[in-house]
């Protein structure tokens, strides 16, 4: 396996603390509103990380963290006439039910800020005795040019950060890049004593001492968005590193951004969509098809109709997996010929192909291409008639359905229930994918007419969709079609 490591920005062989166990921090979300799509993309990115380095026999320890301590959490409280913490715990619960889902599995540990003050102010001590902090008047900032990599990360030197950052302006700072490790309280805001003053973690410090605490020193990936890279995870590096004087973690990886009109999406900017808004208008599995369709270092621009696109993709992983389970109703089990030798082969260069993939830094666009491969290659062998035997012809047709959900237990696009087996969605949801796949075929048909220059079938195509209700629209990149309103 080959990972790309920010931190030396190549990709490099995946070499674990611990052969066979793999130690994982994400940063999670701060919680003062409902996830956006944005957000989304990290959750489910290093959720199908997790999943894959369990695939491949790792023993994971995953944490993914909630900032439930923060200026926006505060005002937001303010603004609605809450606790702060209160409002954190509501919106946390919000999360786990847009995580739930886009079938993101549960961390093994969601550690709180809240929960983790000690922590963080024994961290923050050493930090102060070693020299790499200092106090004005109870709040603690560290110093970034005790620290000989600061910028090591990002790779940015202090003098163009400087010039570039946006920083507070505190005259009693050292330096306008030194940050907050502890802040005074101001009044209304959550407080704890520490022997600086009663006040509350500030962003940076807490990760660290929730990674330190349950993962160890030098563990193995450290994710999140690219937007952490800096000044979040910098930060992380230098005052970990200062207090432990040991690497903080071996593999830095960073998602790109959700764009809109190819600006990134954010809160602060206003162009950011909400999970639960989207989920109105498209399934989850939809959703999650569509953010891994799309390699995790690669920008991935953001529109409904990109959206219908890995619908339609979906849908035709779908019926495949439908005619699958048609063509093995009654026989799922019990047939113990060897399969079909012709397919066996094919299913295990897709098979062989869709694990380089992943190896390669978990590159989930070329392993969905696995997936359609797999489907497509599973309609041909249906439509087959000269196949050894029936029961080789079984044999192999439930070696292609047990590789669909391998396939699906890495990506985990479908929702699944006891062993792994995907669940079958309801009638409704069923008939719009027959439906989806009806109005494919029939512009397939309208698409091989104009080849032909047969006019008169073609527009007679089109204009029958339009009475029922869909429009077509001829396009340098295809046809597309939409309902009418």
């Amino acid at each position: 396996m080959r990972i790309y490591n920010t931190l030396t920005r190549k990709k490099e062989e995946f070499i674990p603390r611990q052969p066979g166990k793999v130690a994982i921090y994400v940063c999670g979300p701060t919680t003062y509103n409902y996830i956006h799509l944005g957000n989304a993309r990290p959750i489910v990115f290093f959720d199908t990380v997790r999943r894959y380095l369990k695939y491949r026999g790792f023993n994971v320890l995953y944490v993914q963290n909630f900032t439930d301590i923060d200026d926006k959490i505060i005002n937001r409280a303010r603004e609605e006439g809450d606790d702060p913490l209160v409002l954190a715990e509501r919106y946390i619960g919000e999360y786990f039910k847009d995580a739930d889902a886009l079938n993101v599995l549960r961390a093994d540990i969601h550690p709180k800020v809240s929960g983790h003050i000690a922590e963080i102010i024994e961290l923050v001590g050493t930090l102060v005795d070693k020299g790499f902090a200092y106090v004005v008047d109870g709040d603690v900032y560290y110093n970034v040019h005790k620290f000989a990599g600061y910028g090591k990360l990002s790779g940015r030197t202090l003098e163009d950060m400087q010039a570039g950052a946006r920083v507070e302006i505190d005259a009693r700072k050292n330096d306008p890049m030194d940050f907050a490790l502890w802040k005074s309280t101001k009044p209304g805001e959550p407080a704890w004593d520490s022997p600086w003053s009663e006040g509350r973690p500030g962003w940076h410090i807490e990760c660290s001492a929730m990674a330190l605490k349950y993962l160890g020193i030098n563990f193995d990936i450290h994710g999140g968005g690219f937007d952490l890279i800096f000044p979040h995870h910098e930060n992380e590096i230098a005052q970990t590193e200062a207090a432990t004087g040991q690497s903080f973690a071996r593999y830095w990886m960073h998602n790109g951004f959700i764009t809109v009109n190819q600006e990134k999406m954010s809160k602060s900017l206003g162009n950011f969509f909400l999970v639960r808004d989207i989920l109105n208008k498209f399934a989850p599995e939809v959703v999650r098809f569509y953010l891994l369709g799309t390699h995790y270092r690669s920008p991935l621009d953001f529109d409904d109709e990109k959206l219908a696109t890995a619908q339609r993709g979906l849908g035709r992983i779908k019926t495949s997996l439908r005619l699958l389970d048609e063509a093995l109703a009654g026989r799922e089990s019990g047939c113990e010929a060897k399969p079909d030798p012709v397919l066996v082969s094919r299913l295990e260069e897709i098979l062989l192909e869709f694990e380089k993939a992943m190896d390669d830094d978990f590159n989930t666009a070329l392993a969905i291409g696995m997936m359609f491969d797999l489907a497509r290659e599973v309609n041909s062998y249906l439509q087959k008639s000269d196949f050894p035997s029936l029961a080789e012809r079984i044999a192999a047709l439930q070696k292609a359905r047990q590789m669909f959900l391998q396939f699906n237990g890495v990506l985990g696009i479908f929702k699944t229930g006891v062993g792994g087996d995907i669940l079958r969605e309801d009638k409704d949801e069923e008939k719009e994918t027959l439906v989806e796949d009806l109005i494919n075929l029939i512009i397939e048909i309208r698409q091989t007419a104009r080849q032909n220059k047969d006019w008169p079938t073609a527009d007679r195509l089109r204009d029958r969709l339009k009475e029922l209700g869909i429009a077509l629209e001829d396009t340098p990149g295809g046809v597309r079609w939409k309902k009418q309103a």
